[in-house]
């Protein structure tokens, strides 16, 4: 045992030494607080539900710690993190922020988050078909007359939180510029859900079939 402190005694010493003197430079660091943006992020989210209220994407932290700490937290990767594994049901939910869900570094102390409460309302995802609606831009080229026009297909489906999905009555294309049609064509164009919580199930995009006549 006493051979085990003495063996290279001297660089036990200096490994020693060294510690002490990198613990006194952290213990006398003069503590600060900073305020930081960071994202927050839901986990576990039920399969059938969908936030329908407005998404909050980052919240203010106030935090504490030694000036040295706090230089690395703004290298670290530090998030507010909502688990959303208990949420079965719809309705209206508040999450409060705590040190508990936020991945600070060690050595960091939250002070206070702002806000430092979300409330959250929860919906059933829902799907349906809604009408095409073909917006026509301009007019056509003299002695040309436009008969008809239709998209292929003439309904799509959305989906989303139910009240929003139900509320979304139809989708539009993008223009469909009539000063260069000259004869009947088919033309492709994307389609636009103005609700940005609402999306598309499959391919947004239609073919819009134009018939024309000479006058």
């Amino acid at each position: 045992m006493i051979e085990f402190f003495t063996r290279n005694w001297l660089l036990k010493l200096i490994s020693l030494a060294a510690a002490a003197i990198a613990w006194m430079l952290i213990a006398s660091e003069p503590e600060l607080a900073t305020i930081l943006a960071v994202p927050v992020e839901y986990k576990n989210s039920q399969n059938d539900l969908e936030i329908s209220s407005s998404i909050v994407e980052s919240v203010n932290l106030e935090t504490r710690g030694s000036s040295g700490r706090l230089r690395d937290l703004n290298g670290a990767r530090a998030a507010v993190v909502l688990d959303l594994s208990k949420i079965t049901n719809p309705g209206e939910r508040t999450f409060t922020i705590t040190q508990n869900n936020i991945n600070l570094p060690r050595g960091i102390e939250l002070v206070r988050a702002i806000p430092s409460q979300l409330r959250i309302h929860f919906e059933r995802r829902v799907w349906r078909q809604v009408p095409v609606h073909v917006r026509l831009s301009g007019d056509l080229p003299a002695r040309v007359e436009l008969q008809s026009y239709e998209s292929s297909p003439r309904l799509l489906g959305i989906v989303g939180p139910e009240s929003r999905v139900n509320r979304t009555e139809s989708v539009e294309t993008d223009p469909v510029l009539l000063n260069t049609i000259t004869s009947s064509r088919d033309v492709r164009r994307a389609t636009y859900v103005s609700d940005p919580q609402v999306r598309f199930q499959g391919d947004p995009e239609v073919t819009v079939t134009l018939t024309v006549k000479k006058k």
